[in-house]
């Protein structure tokens, strides 16, 4: 080494790209426990939105037989 530059400068930029390094590796794991997560959601969403879309098939057909079983009423008490 030449005697110009202090060893204290370079432990610094040691310092500061281990620190940079150690950055990056931690950022990238953030990363891909959030795609982790994204995919673990999505599917999630989806189960749940065929399980609502079911739930709107039945609540249709109970309002069907709502209005079924109202009709019959109203002709029974006409009948009378």
């Amino acid at each position: 080494m030449n005697k110009s530059i202090p060893i204290t400068f370079v432990l610094a930029i040691l310092a500061q790209t281990m620190a940079l390094v150690w950055f990056v590796a931690s950022l990238n794991n953030g990363i891909a426990t959030n795609t982790r997560d994204i995919i673990r959601h999505e599917s999630r969403i989806i189960a749940l939105e065929n399980i609502v879309q079911a739930q709107a098939v039945t609540m249709g057909r109970i309002d069907e037989n709502i209005k079924s079983i109202r009709l019959m009423m109203e002709e029974s008490r006409r009948e009378k």
